[in-house]
């Protein structure tokens, strides 16, 4: 049966939904577009104007105070907080460079397993649903998981009723594709 909410996801999800190598698999998609759903990249976009707008002015903010503690060579506040600004424009730059080499992956109903869709499979005789997503987007305790993972990688292409039988590090995982949307 489906389990629901965040701590009864199954732990077998989580634990084949990292991205080592499966003997075997599919080709990983090329490293140099970052493959995402609309959804995805919608998120991407919110979370760098948050930090360009909402978080780089708290940073300001917070060096200004600082600074006026008086000497800048002894002052650990506005050492600490110039280190804080410069990890978040470090994230901005790498947010937007997902941003600007995102491939958006449409779900074409197929009856194939790709980016985007959401599959439901027997996985060693339990239920689980999963999505498959870009690397960017991966939650495994909501059944997100990369196409890029272990788990990923086994499923992708797959119908439904395909079966397969993966080695993944040292566990034996049978798979059965039971519906795909």
């Amino acid at each position: 049966m489906l389990k629901s909410g965040n701590r009864a996801r199954s732990s077998l999800v989580e634990r084949f939904s990292d991205k080592e190598e499966v003997e075997g698999s599919i080709p990983s998609v090329p490293t140099m577009a970052q493959y995402i759903t609309s959804e995805g990249l919608e998120k991407l976009k919110k979370k760098l104007n948050y930090l360009k707008t909402v978080k780089t002015k708290e940073i300001a903010d917070l060096i200004r105070h600082t600074a006026s503690f008086g000497d800048l060579k002894e002052n650990a506040a506005y050492t600490d907080a110039k280190e804080r600004q410069a990890f978040l424009q470090g994230e901005i730059l790498e947010l937007q460079d997902r941003v600007n080499s995102a491939k958006i992956v449409e779900n074409k109903q197929t009856g194939k397993v790709q980016v985007g869709s959401k599959v439901l499979i027997s996985l060693d005789g339990k239920e689980e649903k999963i999505e498959i997503v870009g690397p960017g987007e991966v939650d495994s305790l909501k059944g997100k998981i990369s196409y890029e993972s272990p788990l990923g990688k086994a499923v992708l292409n797959k119908s439904v009723g395909d079966k397969m039988e993966k080695k993944i590090g040292d566990n034996n995982i049978k798979c059965k594709i039971l519906k795909i949307e």
